[in-house]
């Protein structure tokens, strides 16, 4: 029976001096939000969209945020409410770990919208640009998640690369991390660049990249949710779906909702008008 191939150890801290330690995880974050920005800009210039790169600028903060703040709640009210309540300090040790992507993107949808109805910009506009450059952060994040060992895979012995994690047991195991990278982060990128830099005419569809962000997001990582190991205090939700895959749903209906409404055939848009 093949045992799996050893996790190569990389250590979780990039440098250290002193009390300050640079880890890769929260490099992760920081250049998958600068990375984003810098995207963003090029792409509002060709928009020729309201949402303009000072603006977007202006934007960085709030979706900073947005994805910190939302991603710490949303763990908090999703994977470990019952430890929060007894411990509801342990809420602001992030340095702990503990991040919800969905989280994360309420807080991204919560500063979009905040931001949009302040500087009169069309929420659609920011939210299709805005998901065309989320992907980057996708993949870092979860190449940070497997250079910490953390949300491996469930135990297989199917394939050749599954692997032996430090905090995974003696079994070896799918390394989702690396399934989730390539999936929702360098494929989500490359599907939804190529249709906005290569098919102008989907830019005039007002939220077309929001809804393909949100469906696809949502069946691959629903599909991914099989081979990734279920959160330790939660386990199986409903005795077979795990969070994520309950999470996923409402990201599915409404990316189809978004679709339908920037077709130019839109069902919605039509009763949008009879109302």
């Amino acid at each position: 029976m093949y045992s799996g191939i050893p996790f190569p150890q990389i250590d979780p801290v990039l440098f250290q001096w002193g009390f300050f330690a640079v880890r890769w995880y929260s490099l992760a974050y920081i250049f998958g939000i600068l990375g984003a920005w810098g995207l963003a800009r090029r792409m509002s210039v060709y928009s020729h969209s309201t949402f303009t790169p000072l603006k977007i600028d202006d934007f960085l903060m709030w979706a900073t945020i947005g994805i910190v703040a939302g991603g710490r709640l949303g763990y908090v009210l999703f994977y470990n409410l019952r430890y929060f309540c007894e411990y509801p300090l342990k809420i602001f040790a992030v340095w702990e770990g503990g991040m919800s992507f969905h989280g994360g993107l309420l807080g991204v949808i919560v500063a979009t919208i905040l931001f949009a109805q302040k500087r009169q910009i069309s929420i659609l506009t920011m939210g299709d640009i805005l998901a065309c450059v989320a992907p980057i952060g996708l993949f870092l994040g979860r190449l940070a998640n497997f250079v910490n060992g953390e949300l491996f895979g469930r135990v297989s012995h199917a394939v050749p690369w599954v692997m032996i994690f430090p905090q995974g047991g003696s079994e070896p195991r799918h390394p989702s991390q690396l399934y989730e990278a390539a999936c929702e982060g360098f494929f989500m990128f490359a599907v939804l660049n190529t249709l906005w830099w290569f098919f102008p005419k989907y830019r005039q569809r007002k939220g077309f990249f929001s809804g393909m962000f949100l469906l696809l997001y949502g069946i691959m990582r629903f599909g991914l949710e099989f081979f990734r190991e279920p959160d330790i205090q939660l386990g199986f939700i409903f005795e077979y779906a795990t969070m994520g895959q309950v999470l996923c749903l409402p990201m599915i209906f409404l990316g189809i909702l978004l679709l339908n409404y920037a077709s130019p055939r839109s069902i919605l848009k039509r009763l949008e008008k009879r109302l």
